[in-house]
């Protein structure tokens, strides 16, 4: 029993270090003086493709404004640009607000949508009705920089390119809530999914809120699908095709600073990874090649550290219960990770008090809890697609 338990609580642990500390440090290694893809088209090339950008709205009045404005405010050739806009039965000004735009932006193809359908639903209804060669998929709460578009869309002069990533930075954090967490996570994100690309040409999903895709390599997601991004990321790898992430392409999202709106995103996010994580098994083997290595070691071992921490904790209970002193002190590490999670929540709502690292600790435990539910979900089926959108900056303030 003690043997058992004791290769439980190490095999568990290496593998949760290795998703999170190992992993990312072999892939920086790997990437050290590599290049991206250099066959890209030039700013003035009368080659650039004509570019359909689609985007699924509910209920964004407080963004849609910003969105479409910093959409069209930029260095791509206008005359190459439509913006597909589909509404999920929104009951704000959304539509009257999209609507008021078009007549100031006539390449907005604007499609109300009378009863919930859910993001992968409206999306794939737009990409039906797009005709460009290049789509890119983007979020009501993501802003483009004016050259976001050229610095996705440049990479398709590589006929095996098939979709590029964008570079999406928080621009503000408060120190009360978790946007700072989440800013230093998506800058961590983005830097490894541009080494995998550098490595393997094969970046593990990229961000929804902004990517490109050759329409070509576009494959929908199944209308039960709660995560359609990731699907058509993974089905772009499955073609044999490249994915990159392409860092010059800057485009800015405000995130929630609230725990529960993120715990209840990432809950939602999670049920739908385990789906795409059905789908695309067969992408796991063999697990040397490069893109079976990464999805591994970024995704499928991240996904299951929750399971993995109660795996230690149990089989550290046991350890510890045998006698000895190593083994209880370990134990008693574990549990005071939660416990300083409690310490966290205790200072913030008595005397105010907020702490940077007892906050990357709440950050940690809350998501992989949120894992955890989303995987608890996935196992009892998939009931609906439909979404809330998440609580931003604008509307707290």
């Amino acid at each position: 029993m003690s043997v058992v338990a004791a290769v439980l609580l190490w095999g568990s642990l290496l593998l949760v270090a290795h998703t999170y500390v190992l992993f990312p440090l072999l892939l920086a290694r790997l990437a050290r003086g590599r290049r991206q893809n250099q066959l890209v088209h030039a700013p003035d090339s009368p080659e650039l493709p004509a570019v359909d950008i689609l985007l699924a709205v509910y209920n964004e009045e407080q963004v849609i404004e910003e969105k479409i404005r910093s959409t069209f405010a930029t260095t791509y050739p206008l005359d190459k640009l439509t913006f597909y806009i589909g509404s999920d039965n929104s009951a704000d000004r959304t539509n009257a607000l999209v609507t008021r735009l078009a007549a100031d932006y006539p390449r907005i193809r604007f499609r109300p949508f009378g009863q919930r359908t859910g993001k992968p639903g409206v999306i794939e209804a737009l990409a039906r009705e797009a005709t460009a060669p290049v789509l890119v998929l983007t979020d009501a709460n993501v802003f483009f920089a004016p050259d976001t578009l050229y610095q996705l869309v440049k990479h398709f002069q590589n006929p095996a390119i098939g979709q590029v990533g964008g570079n999406i930075i928080n621009p503000e954090h408060r120190r009360e809530g978790i946007s700072g967490q989440e800013k230093a996570y998506l800058e961590r994100e983005n830097r490894i999914k541009y080494q995998e690309g550098v490595v393997w040409g094969a970046m593990i999903g990229a961000f929804g809120g902004c990517f490109a895709v050759r329409r070509s390599a576009y494959h929908p997601a199944p209308a039960s699908f709660l995560v359609d991004d990731f699907f058509i990321s993974m089905a772009v790898l499955r073609d044999g095709l490249q994915a990159i992430n392409e860092l010059d392409a800057v485009c800015y999202e405000d995130v929630s600073d609230r725990l529960p709106e993120e715990f209840r995103r990432k809950a939602r996010i999670s049920a739908g990874n385990f789906q795409n994580l059905h789908a695309f098994r067969g992408l796991l083997w063999p697990v040397w090649s490069g893109p079976a290595f990464a999805f591994w070691s970024h995704k499928v071992l991240r996904w299951l550290t929750p399971l993995l921490l109660l795996l230690m904790l149990g089989a550290n209970a046991v350890l510890a219960a045998a006698g000895g002193w190593f083994y209880p002190l370990m134990l008693a590490g574990q549990l005071a990770g939660p416990a300083l999670v409690v310490l966290d929540w205790v200072l913030r709502r008595g005397p105010g008090l907020h702490s940077r690292y007892l906050r990357f600790l709440t950050h940690f435990y809350s998501m992989n809890a949120a894992l955890l539910l989303g995987y608890w979900r996935y196992l009892r089926g998939i009931k609906t697609t439909v979404w809330e959108p998440t609580q931003r900056f604008q509307q707290a303030k």
